[in-house]
């Protein structure tokens, strides 16, 4: 079958398009047939050998979620899982096959897009867990950051449907977006001061919630108002935002991060409500498997709103 695979860590360019044996699925597993893979920021970090915490180590097939229908299962695994359509919550995803244990599975509804359920698998089960951590009041005034990333698309919805005043920070071109999405405001953090004029404009913010981390998020995190919540899930820009880090003043902020409970059990709530035309994935680019190295440059680029995908 084909795959990507890293021999060693480094740029995109170690990304390498190779043919392996297709899997054999053992006892508890099935064989996915991949239509579409996710591209994960973290993908990035792990590739470059920036996130050792996860303990990969070349050589590797880089993937942490795919969708696809079930081809085959292995010894112990009922045979009517043949043919369903399901997400991978689980890695080795960019190939075009995957075996993967059965609690690793997630049955994709009728009638939702393989590829904008692989867009939910991980960024919105994150958004509904960062959601409910935070508490979203109907009539608050919510910041999100990046608000049109994976995540941050989803978030902006949610908060919107919760009743909020929903702020979105973006880059200029995916501003209008950002709007589309039911931002009310839509402000660009890539210009200088913009977190000074959000708060001439609109005052103090009962909930930040900030998937960039570094500068950004903690300029963010001084807009919080005194009590208010602030939630990271993220640090693309750089280091976790921290009541340590320099410049951050903590005023009584609540800062919420534990939401590892219930992770099925969100993403299949986040399904049924795309499902049920409640929740629009933002699918930014598609990519061709061999193209693995292009969506990592893009990511890291900064150049794809909502989800990057591979299609094997």
């Amino acid at each position: 079958m084909r795959a990507i695979r890293v021999d060693e860590f480094g740029g995109p360019s170690v990304l390498r398009p190779v043919e392996l044996p297709t899997p054999e699925p053992g006892p508890g597993e099935v064989l996915v047939g991949i239509e579409v893979a996710g591209v994960l920021f973290l993908d990035t970090l792990i590739r470059r050998g920036a996130a050792p915490a996860f303990g990969t180590t070349p050589p590797y097939v880089p993937g942490r979620g795919a969708a696809g229908r079930v081809l085959a299962v292995g010894p112990g695994v009922a045979p009517s899982w043949v043919g369903r359509r399901v997400l991978v919550d689980g890695p080795d995803t960019y190939a075009a096959e995957v075996a993967a244990p059965v609690p690793s599975l997630v049955p994709v509804p009728d009638g939702l897009d393989l590829a904008d359920a692989m867009a939910l698998l991980h960024d919105g089960g994150t958004a509904l867990a960062l959601v409910e951590a935070v508490g979203v009041r109907p009539g608050e005034t919510v910041l999100v950051l990046p608000a049109a990333g994976g995540a941050g698309s989803v978030l902006v919805q949610l908060a919107h449907r919760a009743g909020a005043r929903v702020i979105g920070a973006a880059r200029g071109p995916k501003l209008g977006l950002v709007r589309s999405l039911g931002a009310d405001l839509a402000v660009d953090y890539g210009e200088p001061g913009w977190a000074d004029a959000l708060r001439r404009r609109v005052g103090q913010i009962d909930v930040v919630v900030d998937g960039v981390g570094g500068t950004l998020g903690a300029e963010a995190f001084g807009l919080v108002a005194e009590g208010g919540r602030y939630s990271g899930y993220g640090n693309a820009g750089g280091t976790p935002v921290t009541r340590s880090a320099p410049g951050v003043e903590v005023r009584g902020v609540a800062q919420l991060a534990d939401f590892a409970d219930g992770r099925r059990a969100r993403q299949e709530r986040v399904l049924a409500e795309a499902a049920a035309g409640h929740l629009h994935p933002v699918v930014g680019r598609e990519f061709a498997l061999d193209k693995a190295a292009d969506a990592h440059t893009a990511l890291e680029n900064r150049e794809i709103a909502g989800k990057a995908l591979l299609r094997p």
